[in-house]
């Protein structure tokens, strides 16, 4: 069977590989004693952004060949295919335009003019909410809006809402639900009133198994508390693409705003599906947000490969993924309020990159897509640190910090901040035997304990990591972020020859679990299903017997 392998692709392959080899005999701590400059020379800005990639086993021998092979793959003429709305999305033949959703001008185009008169309708609709105007079935102002969604409707709005909490309006409280779990649902309806409640249902099918079922008992609770069907209208508003299935639910046409075609789910928070950041944040600032995104979107267009911040994640970390065999990436955001980022990372890079066959359906032999995972420092610190620094797995990890912050306790984020920055000097520099050996000597242990113990504290050091500083988390700042990781997800797909805008994988699960659930329903087991499937299908049975 065919297979495709990278070295096929790229004529540099067995040349980077020898360069590879070079690492074995030199280290970071080398790098930088050998020049001065180098934390000077490896960064690069955009869009109010600083990537410092200094600390990374890259010279400029390194970045000359993956230049070369971001060049031999037309990563500029992908670029160019991505913003300008070519079928980037190849298995279903369609663009991925995710970056017209934050376009900042005139309207160029006519999904352009979609988006400013879908972006005017999202501004009616919170400027009747924030000012009381629109009211539910008693009269009463809305004060709490609930967005009920899954997935790309889910995580995006759910991470920027907690991020920006700093520049919420206060004129409503914003909660999400997404599992069909119904404890998630039921402990949240438990602090809400019916009369004040606003839900958005964000769904592009109006079908999805987890939004639909949340929202029928977000009705069912809703007449429960009193209200009539008609009343309905004022209660719920969606965003979907079946804008008569949202109305056969009870809610008014007027109040189903669009998602296209054109707009994958984790690409889709400056959409529509971004109404519940409005609502908490307002329009100017989800706004501010949407030139944030504009911003990087511009300079990933326009600025050479070797000084493009996306492209350099990307490349990067392409390097270790291929040649150190790195498999995961941690994503360790040094601010609080970013805390469900590494999240929202998980689906858009893992989601898109998961693949395991070209862009034109030939199995491939090298890693695409990398676990991402992490949280917000200092957490972090008292629990997986510890692999970081000792373990024998090579995790690169991206550090995100910022220069201020909107908490009053300067103190404290002076300490957040040395943290940051002492946790990536840490992975550089290690501490060897010969300097654990001195420390304990000079903290009073004897020959005997030196010998017992400084073997367990020695930290091999030589470890990877970018740090991304930003002078002020704000609408702006975020939107730049999360656009300058979409950029280096779409960067590692072009790389790595994959399209990183289906998610076919997703779909087995789905039909699966209606299968399995019209079997727990009828306890009707086929008889070709495996006997663990089986056996867990009929021990629910047994526990739910009436």
């Amino acid at each position: 069977m065919q297979v495709q392998k990278l070295s096929d692709l790229y004529k540099n392959w067995a040349e980077l590989e020898q360069h590879r080899n070079s690492w074995h005999n030199q280290t970071l701590e080398h790098l930088f004693a050998r020049d001065s400059n180098r934390g000077l020379r490896y960064r690069v800005s955009a869009a109010g952004l600083e990537l410092d990639y200094a600390k990374n086993h890259l010279t400029d021998e390194t970045l000359k060949h993956l230049l070369s092979i971001a060049r031999q793959a037309d990563l500029p003429g992908a670029i160019k295919r991505l913003l300008g709305g070519a079928h980037v999305n190849n298995t279903e033949d369609r663009p991925a335009l995710h970056s017209a959703l934050r376009h900042i001008g005139a309207p160029i185009t006519a999904e352009h003019q979609q988006v400013e008169e879908t972006l005017t309708r999202m501004a009616q609709l919170v400027t009747a909410v924030h000012s009381g105007s629109w009211t539910g079935y008693t009269g009463a102002a809305i004060t709490d809006v609930v967005n009920i969604g899954i997935g790309g409707s889910d995580l995006g709005p759910r991470m920027v809402t907690k991020a920006l909490s700093p520049f919420h309006t206060g004129h409503v409280r914003v909660h999400f639900v997404a599992n069909i779990d119904g404890a998630e649902i039921t402990d949240l309806l438990k602090q809400l009133n019916p009369a004040t409640s606003l839900f958005i249902v964000a769904s592009k099918s109006f079908s999805t198994q987890e939004t639909l079922e949340n929202s029928l008992s977000a009705k069912a609770w809703m007449l429960a508390g009193g209200a009539s069907q008609g009343d309905l209208a004022k209660h719920f508003v969606a965003i979907s693409s079946r804008v008569d299935t949202a109305v056969s639910f009870g809610i008014a046409a007027e109040n189903v705003y669009p998602i296209w075609d054109w707009v994958g789910g984790r690409y889709s928070l400056w959409s529509a599906i971004g109404l519940p950041i409005a609502m908490a944040i307002g329009m100017d600032n989800f706004n501010q947000l949407r030139a944030g995104a504009h911003a990087m979107d511009t300079h990933f267009a326009e600025a050479p490969l070797e000084k493009n911040l996306p492209v350099l994640m990307g490349l990067i970390m392409f390097w270790y993924s291929n040649f150190f065999g790195a498999t995961t990436q941690a994503v360790l955001p040094y601010a609080y309020h970013l805390q469900l980022l590494p999240n929202y990372l998980q689906q858009l890079e893992m989601e898109s990159n998961g693949k395991s066959v070209t862009k034109t359906g030939i199995p491939v032999d090298y890693p695409t897509g990398a676990i991402v995972w992490g949280t917000e420092g200092t957490n972090g610190q008292h629990s997986f640190h510890q692999l970081l620094h000792q373990g024998t797995t090579l995790i690169p990890v991206d550090f995100i910090a910022t220069l201020r912050s909107h908490s009053p306790l300067k103190h404290q984020h002076r300490l957040l901040f040395a943290n940051c920055v002492a946790q990536s000097q840490a992975l550089l520099t290690g501490r060897n035997l010969q300097l654990t050996a001195k420390e304990l000597l000079n903290q009073g242990a004897n020959p005997i304990e030196i010998e017992r113990l400084a073997v367990h504290k020695v930290h091999p050091g030589n470890r990877p990591s970018n740090t991304i500083v930003m002078d002020l988390l704000t609408p702006h700042s975020l939107g730049a972020l999360i656009a300058a990781y979409e950029h280096k997800v779409y960067t590692l797909g072009v790389l790595l020859n994959i399209n990183s805008f289906d998610q076919w994988g997703v779909e087995l699960g789905k039909l699966l679990g209606n299968h399995v659930n019209i079997a727990l329903e009828t306890t009707d087991v086929p008889g070709d299903w495996d006997s663990s499937t089986a056996e867990l299908i009929r021990r629910f049975g047994v526990a739910n017997e009436s």
